[in-house]
């Protein structure tokens, strides 16, 4: 199993907070930020993202016409995206903070999914601890305080590398799951029936608290590519082309939404 805190502590990780305009272009970065890594042209780095309006986005192996209300989100213009990464449909609004991880697979299984997920996951909720809440890991993919759901999360594995993606709430409007996603067809025990309303809940944090507790579970400094200013182009050539080569390709058809 992948030993989070004393792997990351071995390896030079970096962290950017950089929210693209649109949710193909945040997507397709993500999946950039790990072909990079794997072609050895780039490394482990943690990015943070929000986006400013809701977005709906499904997973690599979801079906769109069964796990999305789609007449709602044609009638209040809600884009519809998909990941790289597993896992189920959600909804992405300002008040979701997402959590994109870059890591090597040395020192874990390549096929051991569920073993780096809760290490990724016991390393971020011993400091959310640390500002006195009672955070726990729930199903395999999920972090819940009092026990509604707070975080989910999905990864993308590649020969060399992975990719996690996760969701911290502290800000989110609960109702918008309500209005855009029916109940899964497959859901954790835990949940117990509940609906979307009834089983999310937002986090008793600022934003800043949030990144300040991801920077140091994954002990990710400063990218020296990002310009933290945010004056000129935020990330490097290389990589914003193939982001938009991948958003040409593929996160902007209508094949790929619709792929099941």
């Amino acid at each position: 199993m992948l030993e989070v805190r004393p792997y990351t502590a071995a390896i030079s990780m970096h962290w950017l907070d950089v929210t693209l305009p649109s949710i193909e272009e945040n997507l397709a970065l993500d999946e950039a930020l790990l072909m990079q890594a794997e072609q050895g042209e780039g490394g482990p780095v943690l990015r943070l993202w929000e986006v400013t309006r809701a977005s709906v986005v499904v997973g690599m192996n979801g079906k769109v016409a069964e796990e999305v209300w789609l007449d709602a989100c044609r009638r209040d213009g809600v884009p519809i995206g998909r990941r790289c990464s597993g896992g189920g449909s959600v909804v992405l609004a300002p008040g979701c903070l997402v959590f994109s991880l870059v890591l090597p697979m040395s020192g874990t299984n390549p096929l051991e999914v569920r073993g780096s997920m809760q290490a990724i996951l016991r390393c971020l909720a011993e400091q959310l601890r640390g500002y006195e809440l009672d955070i726990q890991l729930a199903s395999s993919s999920d972090l819940v305080w009092q026990q509604r759901k707070v975080s989910g999360n999905s990864q993308r594995r590649l020969r060399r590398y992975f990719l996690h993606h996760g969701t911290l709430l502290y800000g989110f409007d609960v109702e918008l799951a309500e209005r855009y996603l029916p109940m899964p067809s497959r859901v954790p025990e835990y949940r117990r029936g509940r609906s979307h309303r009834d089983f999310l809940t937002n986090l008793p944090l600022q934003r800043s608290q949030l990144v300040a507790c991801l920077r140091q579970a994954f002990a990710a400094s400063d990218a020296p590519w990002y310009r933290s200013d945010h004056m000129g182009p935020p990330l490097q050539d290389g990589l914003m082309t193939l982001a938009q080569r991948l958003v040409r390709e593929k996160y902007s058809r209508w094949e790929w939404l619709t792929r099941r």
